[in-house]
């Protein structure tokens, strides 16, 4: 990989609001780019209005994020719906080790007791471990890692540079330890690559043992930027999937077909591991414990 550039700059907001509100209405992105450097990234697009080269080694680190974010939620007009930090990156990629941004993030969170969710590839979240199990006592927190595939090796071509699969379930067993929701975001899901049953079979079985809160499987898209980088990536480290994958891709998504028959090995193991497929039910829960938490767009 090309040297990491860090591009320091000023925003003139820190939370987007999404057109679409359920689990979530707001993204909060720290960073832009990732250097985990996974090859089927859905956000490569977002750096064409960056004026950027690079998602993976220009890395933007918005520097006055924390200002702008206490000025939002000191609003009377908030109401403390739920944040997803990092829509278009991983709020805990390297750059958090040298920035440091996250620790002030979430104290704001718990100063204006501000539900969130957080999904990661890395380890470096357990930095955060007692802002986090603060949090978790004063709203409604999810910690989720994404998990891919139990073959390290595949891993390591798939997410270079994201923790080892390994590492991301100690992480959900020790947050399991708060009161935060855990999840396992199986995603994306990749034809021929990720999706066989020894592979979920394993997973399930290790997200059993750390009493997840619920399992959410997710398949591949391809559209732009990503699609182009994909198979560029496909026909180098996986030549004979190349055409099997390119039959299947005729369009953003895998047929239905596929889908269907991926989608029952996943929930049959899903049953079988007692694992609910609920996002939205932990959340539901914090409301009826009498946690501060605005989520009358899930109800």
């Amino acid at each position: 990989m090309s040297k990491i550039e860090y591009k320091e700059e000023i925003c003139s907001g820190a939370l987007t609001k999404l057109k679409r509100k359920i689990p979530y209405g707001w993204d909060l992105n720290i960073y832009r780019g990732c250097q985990h450097g996974c090859r089927y990234c859905y956000a490569m697009y977002s750096h064409k209005y960056l004026d950027s080269v690079d998602f993976f080694t220009d890395i933007h680190i918005k520097t006055n994020i924390v200002e702008e974010l206490e000025k939002e939620l000191k609003k009377d007009s908030w109401k403390r719906e739920v944040i997803n930090i990092g829509g278009v990156t991983d709020s805990y990629q390297p750059a958090e080790d040298k920035y440091k941004l996250m620790p002030e993030i979430l104290k704001l969170l718990i100063k204006y007791k501000t539900p969130a969710i957080i999904s990661t590839k890395s380890k470096l979240i357990l930095k955060d471990y007692d802002l986090i199990d603060e949090l978790s006592r004063i709203t409604y927190i999810n910690v989720a890692e994404t998990i891919t595939t139990m073959d390290e090796a595949v891993r390591n071509k798939i997410e270079p540079f994201g923790a080892s699969t390994l590492e991301r379930f100690q992480v959900l067993k020790e947050f399991r330890k708060t009161n935060a929701s855990i999840g396992l975001h199986v995603m994306p899901i990749i034809p021929y690559i990720t999706d066989s049953y020894e592979n979920f079979d394993a997973m399930f079985n290790l997200a059993k043992e750390c009493e997840v809160d619920y399992v959410l499987p997710g398949t591949l898209y391809l559209r732009g930027t990503t699609r182009t980088e994909f198979f560029k990536f496909i026909q180098r480290e996986f030549a004979d999937l190349y055409e099997p994958l390119q039959a299947l891709y005729k369009t953003g998504g895998a047929g239905k077909e596929y889908k269907d028959e991926l989608y029952l090995r996943v929930n049959e193991l899903r049953s079988k591991y007692k694992l609910s497929g609920s996002y939205t039910k932990p959340m539901k829960e914090k409301i009826k414990q009498g946690g501060n938490v605005q989520l009358s767009l899930l109800l």
